[in-house]
């Protein structure tokens, strides 16, 4: 059984926890972390969501989840990176890019998922070989440009769940400075 903290409207804790499925069918306020993970070449890491995922099966996103009753976000986004890609990225590497509010009803799945995001930044050295997929919840995984990114949006290619989010232009301007800043930490050192 899946616990899950239960926020306030403002994002504070409340002290109390439920059932993921309770937390979802009540449309109680939750923590859900996700993280760009990107390469020395600054290429960012998607994975392709299982089958039998009940909530956008197939499609490409990046890594994340919710953060389990107890767990900070920091320790829920090593965690998940561990469990879903099998490399367990050293906490130091996680930088904090933001938290949003989000409120979407899932007419489909008749569930309201309120949620504060904790979106993190990670670079690793990591080529796709190295990573260890678990099965039930993810099928595969690629690398991608941002310009690919941009134009799968642009495109509105719905093979990606990101296409959704309103704030994705201040997302890939961000992505894009640490990319920059990135390779010249990389060029920098290798002096």
């Amino acid at each position: 059984m899946e616990l899950l903290d239960i926020l306030d409207e403002k994002g504070n804790y409340t002290g109390k926890s439920e059932e993921r499925k309770i937390v979802h069918n009540k449309g109680l306020w939750h923590i859900h972390v996700g993280v760009w993970i990107m390469n020395e070449k600054g290429e960012l890491l998607f994975q392709q969501r299982s089958q039998e995922k009940k909530v956008n099966a197939g499609k490409w996103t990046r890594t994340g989840g919710h953060v389990d009753s107890g767990e900070t976000p920091l320790q829920a986004i090593q965690r998940e990176t561990n469990e879903e890609i099998g490399v367990k990225i050293p906490i130091d590497k996680f930088k904090l890019l933001s938290i949003n509010k989000e409120e979407v009803y899932l007419t489909d799945y008749k569930i309201t998922n309120r949620q504060f995001i904790y979106s993190y930044f990670a670079p690793v050295d990591y080529k796709i070989e190295d990573y260890t997929i678990q099965k039930e919840e993810v099928s595969d995984l690629k690398y991608i440009t941002i310009e690919e990114m941009e134009k799968a949006i642009q495109e509105k290619d719905d093979k990606y769940t990101f296409i959704k989010w309103d704030k994705i232009g201040e997302v890939i301007e961000g992505l894009k400075k640490l990319r920059d800043n990135y390779k010249k930490f990389k060029k920098q050192n290798r002096s």
